[in-house]
């Protein structure tokens, strides 16, 4: 089972970004590879205290975080970030300014050294059925990527000295001011073509059709964003992959409507079915399910149907199957159907008079919504 996020960086589900980033620079500075040579049990740390920042400084990201838990990002790709797909490279690039001037890279013992930059990410957006979404899928998708032309070689970058960024220090009224900037003459990777092959692009990259495996975990929801981590654009030289960011999208089912993990249906009946009662076949998730209504059921009686809807994306069970019983009023009838019914205008039977223990409409729409 996995560590909670909040608990890895000793902080409280209230706390600011501030308090977020203090928490990870400690904890980070704690277990720092540099400070803890050869240490499998601190890099662990580490690498689970980057994870659990990745998360929680991005709003979105802690906001699904805080809704879902560990399954709005987990996959076996490393959806969301999860610290199997990231290395210590990948950690020093996204949150190296963090530690500040008293640690380099991975192994840099301190004196920083050429940072290895990160290609961009690759966005695509998948689109899935109410089936799939319930049961979990695995998607097979092909991408275009950067990825380095064979032949293709790199030296640092003399403008930045592979640092990918330059100084400048300007005077302000308040004093002499430093600041950081992308390196312009190699765009912040740090190292420049050295020999280009001819197939190759300026920066000595080429596109590749790759089939990219997905697996989507059961519950996910429309607009919901997954990550698979090594899976998007090449950088030029020794650089870490970016990111394949997946978005997903639910299509509409043709008799079935979702809401969160419970599912609705709408059962048309005929008014002798109403009165008689009668077995029904009626679609469910993963097929037909039969059910059977009552002699005299009334319409806008909903039926629940336990753990035939959606899973939940945490693991904690399925939702439901709600059934919509209608019932059919004909526009047309003939002349001895209408007969029958003239005749019942007067027939008891035929009054209303519902029971007491029968929900108003308003009473069983509160009851769906609480």
């Amino acid at each position: 089972m996995k560590k909670d996020f909040y608990e890895i960086l000793g902080i409280s589900k209230n706390a600011d970004a501030a308090e977020i980033k203090k928490a990870y620079r400690k904890s980070a500075l704690k277990y720092h590879p540099d400070k803890n040579p050869g240490d499998k049990e601190a890099e662990e740390n580490f690498k689970l205290a980057a994870e659990a920042y990745e998360v929680l400084s991005d709003p979105n990201k802690k906001a699904k975080y805080d809704q879902y838990g560990h399954q709005a990002f987990d996959g076996s790709g490393g959806f969301g970030g999860g610290h199997g797909g990231m290395n210590m490279d990948d950690i020093f690039s996204q949150f190296g300014d963090i530690f500040g001037g008293g640690f380099g890279g991975f192994g840099g013992g301190g004196g920083g050294g050429p940072r290895r930059a990160k290609g961009s990410n690759l966005r695509i957006k998948v689109k899935l059925t109410l089936e799939e979404i319930a049961n979990g899928v695995e998607k097979k998708v092909k991408v275009k990527r950067k990825v380095q032309a064979k032949g293709a070689t790199y030296k640092t970058c003399t403008t930045c000295n592979g640092q990918g960024q330059v100084m400048r220090v300007t005077n302000t009224i308040l004093g002499r001011m430093q600041s950081a900037s992308t390196c312009p003459a190699c765009g912040g990777s740090g190292q420049i073509l050295d020999k280009k092959p001819s197939e190759a692009d300026s920066q000595g990259m080429v596109l590749e059709d790759e089939t990219v495996s997905i697996k989507i975990p059961a519950g996910v929801v429309d607009g919901m964003q997954l990550k698979v981590s090594g899976k998007g654009n090449d950088a030029p030289g020794n650089s870490i992959p970016g990111d394949l960011i997946v978005a997903i999208e639910e299509l509409e089912h043709e008799f079935l409507k979702r809401e969160g993990e419970n599912v609705h249906y709408d059962l048309y009946i005929s008014f002798p079915e109403a009165v008689l009662g009668i077995s029904k076949d009626i679609e469910a998730i993963n097929g037909k399910v039969r059910i059977k209504l009552e002699e005299g059921i009334q319409s806008g009686k909903i039926l629940r149907l336990k753990g035939k809807g959606i899973p939940s994306i945490n693991g904690y069970g399925n939702g439901d199957l709600l059934v919509h019983v209608n019932v059919w009023t004909p526009k047309t009838l003939n002349k001895e159907q209408k007969q029958f019914f003239e005749n019942a205008l007067n027939d008891d039977h035929f009054i209303p008079s519902p029971e007491k223990s029968e929900k108003s409409f308003f009473e069983k729409v509160k009851d769906m919504f609480s």
